[in-house]
């Protein structure tokens, strides 16, 4: 890393573990990370340039351009050279053969964001707890960001061994039930991760068993992702519902985290009492809600595309035109889904304007 990036990095780990941020603050440091991708990230700096956006024009974060999340698929984004990356985040690839690719020189901001926001809104008033993960590893999957994640919050906030439970496509059921019922035995809080749809297979097979659990007081259960391809057609209600009887936990104590890989930074709802729950960022993020054909906000509560703009992206992009749809709540959001019809339009017509702008050396 140059000299410049050295500094931003140092600047944004004391404005991660601060404990709120002034928008004076957070303009401050945007308007710095933005001027460093405007010079050292080429892509970025010619589709900026074709949108009239310099570092004379950019006078506030809401003016930094967003860059569309399918942009990673098809360009590098990326402050220093991709072969000095200490870490790649590859996407699923499972709506296209092409996977995208988030580069960090190393994880250090990703990790410190990690154990920052999780700590506020996963821990709460535990300073470490008994967890096991629905997941695989990351030596199994060692460009998924998620893995990463699970395993960097397994060991700052975990009791002992943390279990992974997948591996490959199965599920060690005989050593997740052992856990679950030693956390019983104990009166031992317990955490247990995992992907929506794999929370759903367990749910599954639990039923066939006839078996249920009663987690100890201050247990909960932390759920990423969808569940659109799973077998059973269920309503989220219907989902926490299940979730909360199998495992005897409250719903108040279930926990949904919105992440992405092209992030460094992820999104939480306080419970799963209400659905959909409302999500939230912590201080060095902030959400805006378009007109993906305008580019402009839509009224505050009217559904929109959803743009994050996340400080801790300081080597590719900190802003990202996503493919959901949401809704401003109180402090937070509500993510409603895919973009669909228009909104799906204006996402195209969006990643086709960065590819132009590109060029060759897209």
């Amino acid at each position: 890393m140059n000299q410049e990036m050295e500094s931003i990095k140092k600047e944004l780990a004391t404005f991660i573990v601060q404990q709120t941020a002034t928008e004076e603050e957070y303009e401050r440091l945007a308007l710095k990370i933005f001027a460093n991708q405007f010079r050292c990230n080429q892509p970025y700096r010619r589709f900026c340039q074709q949108k009239g956006k310099t570092l004379r024009t950019v006078k506030t974060w809401r003016d930094i351009p967003a860059v569309p999340i399918n942009a990673f698929k098809e360009t590098t984004l990326s402050c220093i050279d991709p072969a000095e990356a200490g870490a790649v985040f590859m996407t699923s690839g499972t709506t296209t053969s092409v996977r995208g690719k988030h580069y960090h020189p190393d994880t250090e901001i990703y990790d410190l964001s990690m154990k920052t926001f999780f700590k506020q809104m996963v821990m709460q008033e535990f300073e470490h707890i008994k967890m096991g993960v629905l997941f695989p590893d990351e030596s199994h999957m060692p460009n998924s960001s998620l893995a990463h994640y699970l395993e960097v919050g397994a060991k700052a906030f975990g009791i002992g061994k943390t279990n992974f439970y997948i591996k490959g496509e199965d599920i060690d059921y005989e050593t997740l039930t052992a856990d679950l019922k030693a956390a019983m035995a104990a009166d031992e809080p317990f955490l247990l991760l995992g992907a929506t749809y794999s929370l759903a297979r367990v749910m599954d097979y639990f039923e066939e068993k006839k078996e249920k659990f009663a987690l100890p007081k201050g247990s909960r259960l932390f759920d990423t992702g969808g569940f659109k391809s799973y077998k059973q057609q269920m309503t989220l209600d219907e989902f926490y519902d299940r979730l909360s009887e199998t495992f005897g936990v409250p719903r108040g104590r279930c926990i949904n985290m919105y992440g992405m890989t092209e992030l460094s930074t992820e999104y939480y709802s306080k419970s799963s009492q209400e659905v959909p729950a409302a999500m939230y960022g912590p201080h060095w993020m902030r959400t805006r809600f378009i007109d993906p054909l305008s580019g402009e906000d839509v009224p505050k509560g009217e559904c929109g595309v959803i743009v994050h703009y996340d400080l801790a992206n300081y080597n590719s992009v900190i802003a990202l035109l996503t493919e959901d749809m949401g809704y401003e709540k109180e402090d937070g959001f509500v993510l409603l889904g895919r973009v669909e019809g228009s909104e799906a339009k204006g996402c195209s017509l969006s990643l086709e304007e960065f590819m132009k702008a590109v060029g060759s050396d897209g």
